[in-house]
């Protein structure tokens, strides 16, 4: 199947200038299009999603997921998490350590005194193997070595992005590994349902709905306490939807840790993988909508308290909170804590994962 990436398309996004050679490996963009029209533009470096074009209640197609446009960009970016895939370990891990198999493990300090998303080359900074089957499906494999930034086993996955034509983004990860290791995979979209613009602008007035009646506090480095804390009477309390600005700014010790919200929820769940409601945001303004679905226990909640007002993708620049990231994915430093749900993988076990982004229309 040709890869229709041309330059007839809605995200004005040019093959050529995702096409080079990382570590001799090549990068190219793949678009997927559904038959309504509309577009996901995919990168195979680091599996970054690089635009999403949907329409608003008046009709307007806009890009609302910020990315760049043009590979060196990616590869430069000030956010080296933007809109990418992370692994092997999504979130952190307290000072790099854990112990597996009665052996101590130790990794790359990233952010602060921690670990965080896999490390600096984690699979968000890997050129993944591309195949695209079709106009609306891609499919990116990794081979994650023996000890790739400290990890133990060699770690094989397959991220599959399908585009359907419910304006659904269907994320599906299967991964294996030759010996025990830990692992948490996620993407970290940074979503703009406003559209990307100079500047994008802020989620603040954006209505959320989180299906969690628990979240996880952390500690003035981002490092869950242990605790998992009922969400009633506090600034987390999404269950009944409201805006993000109502309390992104409260008096709270928490909000205060993570600058906004950085936070992971425990997803109220029937029976454990079920793919189910996590969240919800809309625009007040565009009327567009996200809703996310997933088999994964948690999901953190980044508001992009962050964001440095850098340059993106057709001279868009991206502000603090001109975004929102909802990770799907198992819970922080859980390999330090017990009684979370496991990240252990086993030999001749399989991980699988499915989270669907869907993307509609205030009625």
């Amino acid at each position: 199947m040709a890869n229709n990436t041309e330059n007839v398309n809605l995200c004005g996004l040019n093959r050529k200038d995702f096409q080079t050679t990382v570590n001799g490996k090549k990068t190219d963009l793949y678009i997927l299009r559904n038959r309504k029209g509309y577009e996901v533009a995919i990168t195979n470096y680091g599996g970054a999603v690089v635009a999403i074009m949907v329409p608003d209640k008046d009709g307007n197609v806009a890009n609302v997921i910020q990315g760049h446009d043009n590979i060196q960009d990616v590869i430069n970016s000030p956010e080296p998490f933007l809109s990418t895939l992370i692994g092997r370990y999504g979130n952190r891990i307290a000072k790099g350590r854990f112990i597996l198999n009665k052996k101590e493990y130790q990794l790359a300090i990233n952010n602060g005194p921690n670990a965080l998303h896999g490390g600096p080359t984690g699979f968000h900074a890997r050129v993944w193997e591309a195949r695209q089957m079709g106009p609306r499906s891609l499919a990116l494999h990794y081979v994650s070595a023996y000890g790739e930034e400290g990890f133990s086993g060699e770690f094989r996955v397959t991220v599959e992005y399908t585009f359907t034509d419910a304006n659904e983004l269907v994320i599906e990860y299967l991964a294996c590994t030759n010996k025990k290791t830990v692992m948490n995979l996620t993407h970290h979209a940074f979503f703009s349902l406003a559209g990307i613009a100079d500047p994008t602008p802020t989620i603040e007035k954006q209505i959320c709905e989180i299906n969690a009646d628990y979240y996880i506090p952390i500690d003035e480095t981002s490092i869950p306490t242990g605790e998992i804390r009922f969400v009633k009477d506090t600034p987390f309390d999404f269950r009944t939807p409201k805006s993000f600005g109502q309390d992104i700014d409260a008096d709270n010790e928490q909000i205060k840790n993570g600058s906004g919200y950085d936070h992971c929820y425990v997803l109220n769940k029937n029976e454990e993988g079920e793919l189910s409601f996590a969240a919800k945001v809309t625009d007040p303004t565009t009327g567009r909508t996200l809703e996310v679905f997933t088999t994964e226990p948690g999901v953190q909640l980044y508001t992009d308290n962050f964001g440095s007002g850098f340059k993106g993708s057709h001279g868009a620049t991206f502000p603090r909170r001109s975004a929102i990231c909802l990770e799907c994915q198992h819970f922080p430093d859980t390999p330090n804590h017990t009684y979370f749900p496991s990240v252990v993988l086993e030999p001749g076990e399989q991980y699988k994962q499915k989270t669907i982004y869907k993307f509609g229309i205030t009625e």
